[in-house]
């Protein structure tokens, strides 16, 4: 065997390595536009649970067209219900909708109070950590993965550059008792990831991935929506005319299959870390660009945005790790 030989499988795992992690950066971006759409859907509808319920439901009917329409998803529709029967995908591991229908519900429950900048603290907060849990456990496609001090320290330069991003608007006792729910999805979204992840290998099918976790989150939405329904009555709110304004289901359809797709050659921690630092660019973009009463990025936004960015390059450079 020659050096070359020996060489090209590093390289292309580094390849694919460095094109998850822009991948997974820019689909960060796109959960940073989709928490303030769906933010903004539920002040309109007066009600989070039912702003996730349109969000969902739209992506939701967006794949149940498409799926069935292409090859490949009708292949991955069979292949998902033989690899049920047959054992080699447990129904649990099709349950990673529920945490994506738990954070759909927290952006359209506290973004109107917290803004895009605190609830994505609060994510990235519970993601991280969850992040390495679910590596370590081997939960994921990728199996187990030690937690290596560079990956470690990747995750704990994550944390500080998104407080220092937003440490001036964490002074609210209010806020941050609220911020326990994004706190609590964070923690979820890296669970979800793992087993799409495994949804997807079953499927051989990004996309049929991203309809089982869009249906049983859409199903999941819907008891909650019935039971704020029973609790505090229909919502006071009205379906908006702007059409942008259902544009988080779609949102979410592309970051899902992305995230499905990509975490067999990143692991979960990489993906996390590389969907934080987008959506820390994304929020400080639509903060500048499209600026709220509750935005005002100033410099220590910005050099925690660029932090993150370096803090995601020292766990994407990483050697791969020993199984």
């Amino acid at each position: 065997m020659t050096a070359t030989d020996t060489a090209t499988p590093q390289t292309l795992s580094a390849a694919r390595r460095i094109t998850g992690v822009a991948l997974a950066s820019a689909s960060g971006v796109a959960v940073a536009v989709q928490s303030r759409i769906n933010g903004e859907l539920g002040v309109r509808l007066d009600d989070g649970f039912a702003a996730a319920v349109v969000s969902f439901g739209v992506g939701l009917l967006v794949l149940l067209v498409l799926v069935p329409a292409t090859p490949g998803g009708r292949r991955g529709l069979a292949a998902t219900r033989r690899a049920l029967r047959t054992g080699t995908l447990r129904p649990w591991q099709c349950l990673g909708g529920m945490c994506g229908a738990f954070l759909v519900a927290t952006q359209g429950l506290t973004i109107g109070t917290l803004g895009v900048a605190v609830f994505t603290v609060a994510v990235v907060a519970g993601q991280t950590g969850s992040s390495l849990a679910v590596d370590r456990a081997g939960i994921g496609p990728t199996g187990r993965q030690p937690v290596t001090r560079q990956r470690l320290a990747g995750a704990v330069l994550t944390v500080l550059a998104v407080g220092l991003a937003v440490g001036d608007r964490l002074g609210d006792p209010g806020a941050l008792a609220l911020a326990l729910l994004p706190l609590l999805a964070g923690v979820g979204i890296a669970w979800q990831q793992a087993v799409n992840g495994r949804v997807r290998a079953a499927a051989d099918s990004a996309l049929t991935a991203t309809l089982v976790n869009f249906a049983v989150g859409t199903v999941t939405l819907l008891v909650a929506f019935a039971i704020d329904i029973a609790v505090r009555g229909w919502p006071g709110g009205h379906l908006p005319t702007e059409p942008w304004l259902y544009l988080g289901g779609p949102i979410g359809i592309v970051f899902i299959a992305i995230a499905a797709a990509i975490v067999r050659f990143t692991g979960v921690l990489l993906l996390g870390l590389a969907t934080i630092a987008g959506q820390i660019v994304g929020a400080v973009l639509l903060d500048l660009i499209l600026p709220t009463a509750a935005s005002h990025p100033g410099v220590n936004t910005l050099l925690g945005a660029a932090l993150t960015m370096v803090a995601v390059l020292i766990a994407a450079l990483a050697p791969p790790a020993r199984r």
